[in-house]
């Protein structure tokens, strides 16, 4: 069932439930206030009796003068005495006549009823009067209920008609509403179908301003949905190029070299080394640059980062210690204070420093300085190296996949060119930010930003 279905039979039942519940509390509030007035009607009528027997002084009750001046069509009027015999009675509806008087043990107070008799709705009612505390005797009346009751018959009509064309009414509009309203979703639907049909993206275009606030804010939640699968497909695509391209050269050197070594390095020592040398450097490259790309795919994942608050005073100094042993080059740490805190993955931190320093290393020959500063919202790491530079034009593309700012020089560090976008990951999901202040020939300067504390991690 369609949601415009269901949104419409709930409509409907809960409408009809409600009719059902307001035209029972109309046809019996009516019943009782009409049945209320007719009560006091007849017993004002039984008072204005027993007010005249009193000014009589409890006589004259058999005169039929009594009853006859307060006599209308559909009533019946009568004086019983206390041994149950009617000695003035008044009416010519043969119906009301017929009741039996109310024995006078039970009619020592008011009482009146509504009772059916013969399927007529009628009122009876007895008012006993007294004598000096005696009782004498009691009025009794009775009224039909036709009048009244045709009138039940024609609100009933009424309510019946009108409730009948509430439900038509809801139904179409309900049905028109729905639609109006499930509109945009069949759009997405039918645009999730052809997504689906054709493999290309396509987004929903809103009807106008007629829509509510909530439907533009799905259309556009679905259209923004669209445009950044769109991206990451073209990133993907991207991205399978490059890879593509950056596998194909070593792999075309190993293969050279093999079918070289098949031809020539049997009788040709010098051969043989050669090739096994180039084997071994492009197997070692394939192996860096598989390593990278694996790291940037877990960097998708959640769960990447395990925040804890450490000293990256301390990573920095065992890093640099070690990377200076193993190349045997200068390089400087300059720390403000003795510990700096920040919040973050700390293995993660050390890999975007490895990365970073590498780099210092491998395009320049002079000493190297990295700063560490805590500031007043976060912390700040500077990378500085002297070497050959990059060129302003260059910066703004420097953190992209397999970027490279001079394509042979690269390739003669043997780098992945995926280092310095596992960098730039690294900072965006420490909530970081990074500048680069480089010019050719006077070296670079990588400036990192990282905030005290993530805002997407708990404190």
């Amino acid at each position: 069932m369609t949601l415009r279905s269901r949104f419409t039979l709930f409509t409907v039942f809960w409408l009809i439930f409600i009719l059902i519940l307001y035209n029972v509390f109309v046809y019996f509030f009516v019943i009782r206030v009409t049945t209320r007035g007719e009560t006091q009607l007849i017993a004002s009528k039984a008072d204005l009796v027993i007010e005249s027997l009193r000014k009589q002084d409890m006589r004259g009750y058999e005169d039929p003068k009594l009853l006859a001046e307060l006599y209308n069509p559909n009533e019946m009027m009568r004086i019983v005495t206390v041994d149950g015999k009617v000695v003035n009675a008044v009416g010519d509806d043969k119906l009301l006549l017929s009741i039996q008087p109310q024995s006078q043990s039970q009619s020592r107070s008011f009482q009146s009823e509504t009772r059916q008799v013969e399927g007529q709705r009628i009122i009876y009612l007895t008012m006993p009067f007294y004598d000096q505390g005696h009782l004498i005797g009691s009025v009794e009346a009775a009224r039909r209920l036709t009048i009244l009751d045709s009138y039940l018959q024609i609100l009933v009509f009424a309510l019946s008609i009108t409730s009948l064309g509430a439900i038509v009414f809801a139904i179409f509009g309900t049905y028109w509403f729905t639609s109006r309203l499930t509109g945009p979703i069949g759009q997405m639907v039918q645009t999730m179908r052809e997504i689906d049909r054709s493999g290309k993206l396509h987004r929903v275009k809103l009807q106008g301003r007629e829509e509510s606030v909530e439907l533009q804010q799905m259309v556009r939640a679905f259209n923004q949905m669209i445009e950044r699968l769109d991206r990451t497909i073209e990133h993907q695509k991207h991205f399978v190029a490059d890879a593509s391209h950056e596998l194909k050269t070593p792999l075309t050197v190993i293969s050279s070299y093999a079918d070289m070594l098949k031809r020539w390095g049997r009788d040709n020592a010098e051969v043989r080394d050669e090739a096994i040398e180039a084997i071994g450097k492009e197997t070692e490259r394939l192996q860096n640059l598989i390593r990278s790309m694996l790291t940037l795919a877990e960097a998708e994942q959640d769960d990447w980062l395990n925040i804890a608050r450490f000293d990256v005073s301390q990573v920095v100094k065992e890093l640099s210690d070690v990377l200076g042993t193993t190349f045997q080059r200068e390089i400087r740490v300059h720390i403000n204070g003795n510990a700096v805190q920040m919040k973050g993955d700390k293995d993660k931190i050390r890999q975007l420093l490895l990365i970073l320093i590498d780099n210092a290393i491998k395009y320049s020959k002079e000493p190297i300085d990295v700063r560490v500063r805590p500031e007043k919202n976060g912390v700040k790491l500077e990378v500085t190296d002297y070497g050959i530079g990059v060129p302003e034009s260059e910066i703004p593309y420097m953190f992209e996949r397999f970027y490279r700012v001079d394509s042979a020089r690269h390739r003669s560090t043997g780098g992945s060119g995926l280092g310095l976008s596992i960098a730039k990951k690294i900072i965006d999901m420490h909530e970081g930010t990074v500048e680069v202040f480089s010019k050719p020939g006077s070296g670079t300067t990588i400036s990192i930003q990282f905030p005290r504390n993530l805002k997407s991690s708990p404190q």
